[in-house]
């Protein structure tokens, strides 16, 4: 008995992937073994820069709360110790997002933190 392989099947998984790793350099894209292993090691970088995107971001709101609370004669620790002291319940997303595109609102929100 003949050797049934499914060749349409096969064809049509391998031209899936070479389709995703389309703009690929050199075999990169074209060489099947080299586009497969191109494509799953791009898939472990996507998921480990999914969390490490979060971490990043944090570090920048950080950044930027710091630089606006530092004309107040605060630091961002001060700051944010207070906040919490308070029970004024706002992340440190909400917070850079007003110090960046809201300065009164942020001013506000420093004024009320000092006064207390």
């Amino acid at each position: 008995m003949p050797r049934s392989v499914n060749s349409v099947a096969s064809r049509a998984r391998r031209k899936k992937l070479l389709k995703l790793t389309k703009g690929n350099f050199l075999s990169r894209n074209n060489v099947w073994t080299v586009a497969k292993n191109t494509w799953e090691k791009g898939q472990q970088y996507a998921y480990r820069d999914r969390k490490t995107k979060k971490r990043t971001f944090r570090g920048l709101w950080i950044q930027r709360i710091n630089a606006a609370v530092r004309p107040f004669d605060m630091s961002y620790s001060e700051f944010i110790g207070k906040l919490i002291k308070l029970g004024i319940v706002l992340n440190r997303k909400t917070l850079a997002d007003l110090a960046l595109n809201h300065p009164q609102a942020f001013e506000a929100v420093v004024k009320k933190v000092k006064a207390a």
